[in-house]
């Protein structure tokens, strides 16, 4: 069964991926059972293959695919080669089959890429928790199973969908509870990060305002016609048969070269001070209303114009001003607030996470060394570092 779109709400951000490692623990003071010691915490081995799999049956229904889940097997790889071979396209006419080693770069690099994204997932839950827990930061089982149930009733209102979503995902409840929990933490994290940021002083608002009058300005606008033509003789002619009594439309269709307005009898409308060439800039809003000037040559030709209208600019005031700028400084405030708490909250949880060295990725203290080649950049907004507020992408099993 395909994860249905609908249920994005309450499953987040999780991407699949294959296979789960074995242990090889023991390393960096890592127990052998462990992928990850998180000051005196770790995740187990089992959890990462838990959610590994889950992550994997994602990513093939969410590809199209039905059957069962072949994960990539490290270090041979030899199922997930197998997989590859019974089901790859037949090469176009005159192209070899590709090689085992082919497809078994394929298997190691799919295993690689999501390996670190499920790393990184059960990391960032781990560090939200631990976060949480050091500023007091808590939920009660209640309120999540509350806030659980909304999501699902609203993703699944039948039982049977849900409990099928269950049998094909690999899901199990727990863990989902542990999504919201998760999830729900992140937010009252962020709530608490950001106490009192929002508020504005009047005297902010009259400093910002007076540095920035002219954000609440509405400029001057014109509307005007103009005729443009490749030499100043049409451009005479076509303001000898304006004088003449012949309208703008049939002026601008006659002589003027310029599309967007010859067959509009050369009409722009709402043009503010600027936004024009400087020739027909200057020319037009320095015209009195109702008159018709030029020639003026242009890079473009010889323009004929006239100001059929003036609508006159207008200054908001501080007062009408007021909440915006408020909603501004607010937004401003928060920012800051979380950017300083993101640097030293990834600071703090790095230096205390320690991975086994087949697990290691850049959230962890002993982060392998970036490679000099290139590579796809991490997509921290879904699998990487987390911010508060941002989608926890699931949860894990931590030994506390």
């Amino acid at each position: 069964m395909k994860t249905p779109r609908r249920y994005a709400a309450l499953l987040g951000a999780f991407f699949v991926l294959p296979l789960a490692l074995s242990a090889c623990g023991g390393d960096g003071g890592v127990p052998g059972n462990a992928v990850v010691k998180i000051g005196p915490d770790t995740i187990k081995t089992t959890a990462f293959d838990h959610w590994f799999k889950i992550a994997a049956t994602s990513q093939a229904q969410q590809g199209g695919a039905t059957a069962a889940v072949t994960l990539p097997d490290p270090p041979s790889y030899a199922k997930c080669i197998a997989q590859k071979k019974k089901t790859a396209a037949k090469p176009a006419k005159g192209q070899p089959n590709p090689t085992d080693a082919t497809y078994k770069a394929q298997c190691e690099q799919e295993y690689t890429t999501l390996r670190d994204q499920v790393m990184q997932f059960l990391i960032s839950s781990a560090w939200i928790e631990g976060e949480s827990a050091d500023r007091g930061v808590k939920i009660s089982d209640t309120d999540v199973k509350k806030d659980f149930d909304k999501q699902r009733q609203q993703s699944f209102p039948k039982d049977k969908d849900y409990e099928a979503f269950l049998k094909s995902s690999g899901y199990v409840q727990e863990d989902l509870l542990y999504r919201v929990k998760v999830q729900d933490l992140s937010n009252k994290l962020r709530t608490k990060i950001l106490e009192g940021t929002d508020k504005v002083s009047p005297a902010q608002i009259s400093n910002y305002y007076n540095k920035n009058k002219s954000k609440f300005a509405v400029p001057e606008k014109r509307d005007i016609r103009i005729v443009l033509t490749k030499t100043e003789g049409q451009a005479k002619k076509a303001k000898a048969a304006l004088a003449s009594g012949q309208s703008w439309k049939q002026v601008a269709s006659k002589y003027s070269i310029d599309q967007g307005t010859r067959d509009t009898g050369g009409l722009m409308s709402g043009v503010a001070k600027g936004q024009q060439e400087k020739a027909l800039d200057t020319a037009t809003f320095s015209a009195k209303k109702g008159a018709v000037g030029g020639p003026i040559k242009s890079q473009f030709g010889y323009y004929v114009f006239e100001v059929e209208k003036i609508t006159p600019g207008t200054q908001q005031s501080e007062k009408e001003s007021s909440a915006s700028i408020k909603q501004l400084l607010v937004s401003q405030q928060q920012q800051t607030k979380l950017d300083a708490f993101v640097k030293d909250f990834q600071k703090k949880w790095k230096g205390r996470t320690e991975c086994a060295k087949s697990y290691a990725t850049t959230d962890c203290k002993n982060a392998p060394k970036p490679k000099a080649s290139t590579a796809a950049p991490s997509n921290t907004a879904t699998t990487g570092t987390p911010t508060t507020g941002a989608d926890s992408s699931g949860g894990s099993t931590t030994d506390k």
